[in-house]
């Protein structure tokens, strides 16, 4: 045996290798690469990858954006090809900020401007940035190139505590790779021959038994379900020979004082990826002054700068280009193996998100795809559903009721004066789709998805948790943010200052009573005249629906005797689907009015934000999500809640109609609501989503760009001579709105779909073949439309998750709504339990439909058309006695049976659901156990191998690689495992294994 493997086996006080010591767990049973993904991701950037497949051919109308380094077609295919210029003119600085300014405008604007950008950049380079201008001429647009050297970007890290990978001899990989030797023997020998090796050890004579850890069937159990997961999933992963896993490092803070620590490179330029480079810059930019003046205290940050107009922007830039033929770059490899079509069922290479567009959106973009992971299963049981309705709804006996002509129900007339009666089996396809959504199953699918909901809640933050680990976001600390430069703007007259509790800086200030109360009642007064204006649109669509019924009514009536045999048949065809045709037109001018709306909301919600003075960024951006959330949500669902809770609810009787503004109130057909419902929902989630959405964020881009092409032609010379900064500045601002827009669309549909999903089983498949389109629209746009944003580190995604919990909460109210009073499940369970003979729903329509004698009808409401003196009597939908009773007209006992009841199901199905959802949260911990013994273990290997490596220093002692790695070895040892397979630590080594049994806390 070799001497290193006795003395692993020597030193090691349990069966389990380090390896399993420190792993992560599978912890999410909805990701087969919860643990791949943990272990195998990076700090601070990543190394180059290289894209498959050799370059192709490129279109000679697509080289506008190429570069020339980049795209050379004259050149043999073969040749390699040179990467994207990020360097100044000497070829060794690297470009990590671009800032550009205009030359055009009035004179003495243009003169203050410079003097402002001599002083900025004066600054900066008294911060040991280095500087470089594009100024060529005749150009409208200036460059300023900014390039961070080593001693500024280590100052920078130090002080903004980025974390850094250490050496590799450091590296937790590398220990678990020591361990993995003595692992694998212990696989190898079973029985008896592993207690003999272990009997006896080395050095002593001293004998221990070894007891070989058992797994708990639950743990057993929770990794077959993952192993099974994993094969399932595996040919949705990327091929890691092109797109490869970035591991992550152990790392700890950056200090200068002890880079004896960290892996640290001959090139040391190279040590700091490009997203930490930029950072690092943008920090800096936004701190240092343009103004010498004394009075002029906020006249600092680059931010101020381009408010103020003497910048136009700032950004990075792009590392390379996307398009076939390119040089092989990190941005063509996102595009590829991302944003690319042909990989939308791929799972997303979210650690190359995060290297090179920041955490903030790589954030977006996991929760992105977790959302449309945990809408699979909802999906299956939504059409699961969805199929059971059809397949009951041929044999429904209420259905097969109202079809039945034998039965010859005749009902009141639809409105006043000129609508005639009308036979329920002309209602009988409507009565059909109705039973479809309208069933049993749909109960179970509103309590699936209300602990979907706190599921889905509930496992993100176990997911956000293992994403702050792997992304070094564990310990993030907000930094304070500097007053916005439009509120410094808009504050200069103000005379009045206030030292900031946290700067100790005067800032204008603004008293609350006197300035702000006045201006937040003004600000959401018009936030409720705004939100007045929907409803005004949902009274019109109402008189819509009201006035085309009718009005189809009279029209089919009075069609004239033709012989053409399509005339007759369109208007038997309306006549039949009077209701069908006047919900789905209807819905369909909703959502028009919804669109139009939605462009004033955005405006004023921006109006009025900026009005209100708000000082930070962060304090701007919750008040802007609160105005728009609560906007769209009304604009949104008020037409859907006015159906699923008022619509039919105090309409009146024949006689004595309820009227409103003179008019009266809109009934639900024979069906019930709930299908109209179902079609409201239908029409406005897709058509906004699908459609409308899709148009905006695809189709008018590329309009516009084609536009542009054909006002502003440009030769092919004249595309190719182009900088890759000019190239970038002709891309789409990255503004901070980018990700909020993407937010809301998503929060909206979540509303959709556990708000009203009673009424909508497919809601989730529709919603999970949007969020497809939907990662690889917004994947084109990041890669391709937009300039490359500033890589912004956020631990989580921010107020959206309570706005979530918030509408997860309000679902399950509003289900037990909907299946009460909307759906005909309570009537239906009433009937069967306490009416029916047989306990079937044979007669259900019978009970349902009360009787009106038609001599009852005054003479202001009395129907006029001929023919209509025949009908004595006619049928109308609700639970009422007939005329000929005691109380005529009034409630019957049936009415007040199945109020009880639906109050009676509200109220079990409300505490119900709360309770067990509440418990669910309460046994899913937000951080999955192993998780935090290993973040913990982390932080505590990381503080001893400090402590004892300075130790060492201050003794005079040199420290190398074999010391550190005697330390690590040292502390390894300090875990033993019990016989239950439990952790447990000892606290210093004993003399004797005998001793150190004794020796465990």
């Amino acid at each position: 045996m070799a001497d290193d493997d006795k003395h692993l086996m020597t030193s090691s006080r349990t069966r389990l290798s380090y390896a399993q010591m420190t792993r992560l767990p599978e912890f999410e049973f909805h990701n087969p690469l919860a643990t791949d993904e943990v272990m195998q991701s990076q700090t601070n950037g990543g190394g180059k990858q290289v894209s498959a497949g050799a370059p192709k051919k490129v279109e000679e109308e697509e080289e506008e954006d190429a570069d020339v380094q980049d795209k050379r077609p004259s050149q043999p295919l073969d040749q390699e090809l040179v990467g994207r210029n990020m360097f100044f003119k000497d070829g060794k600085k690297r470009i990590d900020y671009i800032l550009a300014w205009s030359t055009e405008g009035k004179p003495e604007k243009l003169a203050h401007s410079q003097e402002a950008r001599a002083v900025f950049e004066e600054n900066l380079e008294q911060e040991g940035l280095k500087l470089e201008k594009d100024e060529k001429e005749g150009e409208e647009v200036h460059f300023l190139k900014v390039h961070a050297p080593y001693e500024v970007l280590t100052r920078y890290a130090e002080i903004l505590k980025v974390r850094m990978p250490v050496k590799k001899s450091l590296d937790l990989d590398k220990i678990q790779q020591k361990y993995a030797k003595l692992e694998l023997k212990y696989k190898c020998i079973q029985g008896p021959d592993l207690d003999k090796i272990l009997i006896k050890l080395e050095g002593g004579g001293f004998h221990r038994r070894a007891v070989t850890p058992i797994k708990a069937v639950s743990t057993r159990l929770w990794d077959t379900m993952t192993n099974i997961t994993k094969k399932v999933f595996t040919p949705f992963q990327l091929d890691e020979e092109v797109v490869k896993p970035i591991k992550r490092r152990f790392n700890v803070a950056y200090s200068r004082d002890k880079e004896y620590l960290f892996d640290i490179p001959e090139d040391r330029e190279k040590y700091f990826d490009h997203a930490t480079r930029s950072r690092i810059v943008n920090f800096i930019l936004r701190r240092k002054s343009f103004s010498k003046a004394k009075e002029k205290a906020y006249s600092f940050g680059i931010n101020k700068m381009i408010a103020d107009g003497h910048y136009t922007d700032a950004f990075p830039l792009h590392e390379g280009h996307w398009k076939p033929g390119s040089a092989d770059n990190e941005r063509k490899l996102l595009f590829d193996y991302w944003a690319n079509w042909r990989n939308c069922f791929k799972i997303q290479p979210l650690d190359h998100v995060r290297a090179y567009f920041g955490e903030k959106i790589a954030i977006y973009f996991a929760w992105l795809g977790f959302y449309m992971q945990m809408l699979i299963p909802a999906s299956i049981i939504g059409l699961i559903v969805f199929i059971y309705g059809c397949v009951i709804s041929g044999n429904s006996y209420p259905a097969n009721e109202v079809c039945d002509k034998s039965k010859n129900f005749t009902m009141c007339p639809l409105c006043d004066f000129q609508c005639p009666y009308w036979k329920l089996s002309a209602a009988c396809s409507h009565a059909r789709a109705s039973r479809i959504f309208d069933n049993n199953a749909t109960v179970f699918f509103a309590i699936f998805m209300s602990f979907w909901g706190t599921l889905f809640l509930e496992f993100w933050k176990r997911k956000e948790a293992a994403l702050q680990f792997k992304w070094d976001l564990t310990d993030f600390v907000t930094e304070e943010q500097p007053p916005r430069p439009e509120f410094l703007a808009k504050l200069e007259h103000i005379t009045t200052y206030k030292e900031h509790p946290i700067t100790g800086i005067k800032e204008p200030h603004l008293p609350f009573w006197r300035r702000r109360f006045p201006i937040y009642l003004m600000s959401w007064t018009a936030m409720l005249f705004l939100a007045f204006l929907a409803i005004i649109a949902v009274v019109g669509v109402i008189a819509y629906r009201i006035s085309t019924l009718a009005a189809l009514q009279v029209l089919t009536r009075n069609t004239p005797v033709t012989n053409s045999t399509f005339i007759a048949t369109t208007a038997e065809v309306i006549y039949q689907n009077a209701s069908l045709v006047t919900t789905v037109t209807a819905a369909c001018i909703n959502l028009l009015i919804i669109v139009i709306l939605n462009i004033i909301y955005n405006r004023l919600a921006f109006w009025l934000t900026d009005m209100e003075c708000l000082r930070t960024q962060k304090e701007y951006d919750d008040s802007i999500t609160l105005k728009l959330f609560s906007l769209q949500f009304v604009n949104y669902y008020s037409s859907i809640i006015y159906i699923a809770f008022f619509k039919g609810r105090m309409v009146g009787r024949p006689g004595k109609y309820a009227t409103l503004f003179g008019g009266r109130q809109e009934e639900c057909e024979a069906g019930g609501c709930l299908i109209e419902l179902c079609i409201q929902l239908a029409i406005i989630m897709t058509g906004k989503q699908l459609i409308v959405n899709n148009i905006v964020e695809i189709l008018i881009p590329k309009v516009i760009k084609w536009i542009k092409r054909k006002i502003w032609p440009e030769t092919k010379e004249q595309k190719m001579s182009r900088s890759p900064w000019e190239k970038d500045y002709r891309l789409q601002p990255a503004e901070t709105t980018s990700l909020f827009y993407e937010y809301l669309e998503m929060i909206l549909q979540f509303g959709f779909l556990t708000l009203f999903v009673a009424a909508f089983p497919l809601g989730p498949l529709f919603a999970l073949i949007n969020n497809i389109l939907e990662i690889r629209f917004d994947a084109v746009k990041f890669t391709t439309q937009l300039r490359r944003p500033m890589a912004e580190r956020v631990p989580d995604i921010g107020v959206w998750y309570s706005v979530l919990y918030g509408i997860s909460r309000i679902a399950i109210i509003s289900n037990a709504f909907i299946i009460a009073l909307t759906s005909d499940f309570i009537p239906r369970l009433v009937y069967t339990m306490a009416y029916s003979p047989d306990g079937t729903l044979k007669g259900y329509v019978n009970q349902t439909l009360a009787v009106f004698n038609t001599s009852d009808f005054d003479e202001a409401h009395r129907p006029v058309f001929e023919g209509s003196d025949i009908v004595e009597s006619c049928r109308y939908r609700d639970f009422r006695n007939p005329p000929d009773s005691d109380d005529p007209y009034e409630y019957s006992q049936m009415y007040w049976h199945v109020l009880a009841a639906r109050f009676a199901f509200v109220v079990v199905f409300e505490n119900v659901i709360v309770v067990i959802t509440g418990l669910i949260a309460w046994l899913i911990p937000d951080v999955p156990a192993k998780l935090k013994l290993h973040i913990r273990r982390e932080a505590y290997m990381s503080n001893e191998i400090i402590i004892k490596t300075e130790l060492l220093r201050a003794k005079g002692e040199t420290v190398g690689e074999e010391d550190i790695e005697k330390i690590i070895e040292d502390e390894s040892q300090r875990y033993k495992t019990n016989d239950f397979g439990s952790m447990e630590l000892v606290h210093r080594k004993s003399a004797s294994p005998e001793a150190a049994e004794n020796n465990v806390v």
